[in-house]
């Protein structure tokens, strides 16, 4: 079965029910990244909140089996159940909150990533239910705000004391806290990134991330290349290309958010422990 049409075909039970005003389809299916490894991710955003037995009937009619019912938590009810071998995630806000999240992202400027996952999601996403109220959500979240660029660069700009030790660590051989540091601070500066670029972020590990450096316009150059060596090179090798993106990608900040980074982020950033001999 075509994922898009179980997506379509779930979108129109769990609109039949009067609390829900919206259903979205997002993920890699809604961006057309999806692969023969990819599930179905629907987000119904209700009037009210949802009881279980409204949570429940779309399973029982779409005959799924459900493997995940999760409690209201963070502002979100989810579940997961497969359908026909295909995996659906649920996960369901109240109409209010979506609104609520649209405000502290964009005019309160918080980086709280959660939030901005789900502003991605509205801005990717593909409406299947009741568009009107999903198109106006689009609308509110077109522009990326500068502040909120600022506040993620300032943010990110600080990449932590385990990176000051990357020295050491390549010297001791202590290979699982330094492949930790790596991929921390990679995180950080995909981060800077994606504010330079004006993009929310969409995922709290940045998913598909040969995807999105693929569609930015501001990043050095061969970033997909050099940040996927940093993982598989040699680690002395990895450490030098990682400072290099460091680097680069710090200028670029300074280049188009002036006073983003504070006073001495870049030696900080660039900084590393001192040896005692």
């Amino acid at each position: 079965m075509e994922l898009m049409d179980l997506a379509k075909r779930a979108g129109t039970i769990y609109i039949e029910n009067p609390k829900v005003e919206s259903v979205l389809l997002g993920g890699s299916v809604a961006r057309g990244l999806h692969d023969e490894f990819s599930d179905i991710e629907l987000f119904i955003f209700w009037k009210e909140a949802p009881a279980d037995r409204d949570r429940k009937e779309p399973i029982a009619r779409l005959a799924g089996m459900q493997l995940d019912f999760h409690p209201f938590e963070d502002e979100e009810w989810a579940e997961t159940y497969i359908v026909e071998n295909i995996k659906l995630e649920i996960s369901s806000f109240l109409s209010s909150t979506a609104i609520q999240y649209i405000e502290d992202v964009t005019a309160k400027f918080e980086t709280d990533y959660d939030k901005q996952v789900l502003l991605a999601t509205i801005q990717d996403g593909v409406p299947l239910e009741g568009i009107k109220p999903i198109l106006k959500l689009k609308q509110q979240i077109e522009q990326y705000p500068k502040d909120l660029a600022r506040a993620m660069i300032q943010e990110n700009a600080e990449l932590g004391s385990r990176w000051q030790n990357r020295e050491a660590l390549v010297a001791r051989h202590d290979w699982l806290m330094l492949y930790q540091t790596f991929v921390a601070v990679e995180i950080k500066l995909m981060g800077i990134l994606f504010a330079l670029n004006g993009e929310f972020v969409h995922h709290p590990a940045f998913k598909w991330q040969n995807h999105s450096l693929g569609k930015m316009n501001i990043l050095p150059e061969n970033s997909s290349e050099r940040f996927a060596s940093v993982l598989l090179g040699d680690p002395q090798e990895s450490v030098k290309v990682l400072e290099e993106l460091v680097s680069e990608i710090f200028q670029l900040a300074r280049s188009n958010y002036p006073n983003a980074i504070r006073p001495g982020g870049m030696e900080r950033a660039l900084g590393a422990r001192p040896r005692n001999n």
